[in-house]
């Protein structure tokens, strides 16, 4: 599964949200670097591309958290995508204070009517694990996990 939303200028959230992830034994795609040289302008475009071709594998649960602190565009870009992809399984999480969060809502809202922007980071990865623990449950009753 992927982490979208924001890094830069926003608390570390995807800290904790690895570790829930990883002990319900989900593959995580973290796009946050120990350490980005900010310094480097080549390292951009290495960044962007990573986040953009892991954005886009297919079967890939994507996580999106909006915390407060920076209104992060290009999150929102990413929300964009994502939700004009109707094949695209996202589950969606605004802290309140985010300065976007009305715009998070109603852009859900009129793309997936029925979809909910949970409020808190523990609900959004509930969330995450309501919809990988099925597939984990159904594999082994499969007898593939």
């Amino acid at each position: 599964m992927f982490l979208a939303g924001g890094i830069t200028g926003v608390e570390n959230w995807q800290a904790p949200a690895v570790t829930v992830l990883l002990a319900a034994g989900a593959v995580v795609l973290n796009p946050r670097r120990g350490h980005f040289p900010i310094d480097d302008p080549a390292q951009t475009p290495v960044q962007i591309r990573w986040e953009h071709r892991h954005l886009h594998l297919p079967a890939v649960l994507t996580m999106f958290w909006f915390p407060p602190g920076s209104i992060q565009p290009i999150a929102l870009f990413e929300l964009g995508a994502a939700l004009d992809n109707p094949n695209r399984a996202v589950v969606i999480g605004a802290h309140p204070g985010y300065p976007r969060v009305e715009d998070v809502r109603w852009q859900t809202a009129l793309a997936r009517p029925g979809a909910t922007v949970l409020p808190t980071l523990a609900e959004t990865l509930d969330a995450v694990l309501l919809q990988i623990k099925p597939r984990d449950q159904a594999d082994r009753a499969q007898g593939q996990g």
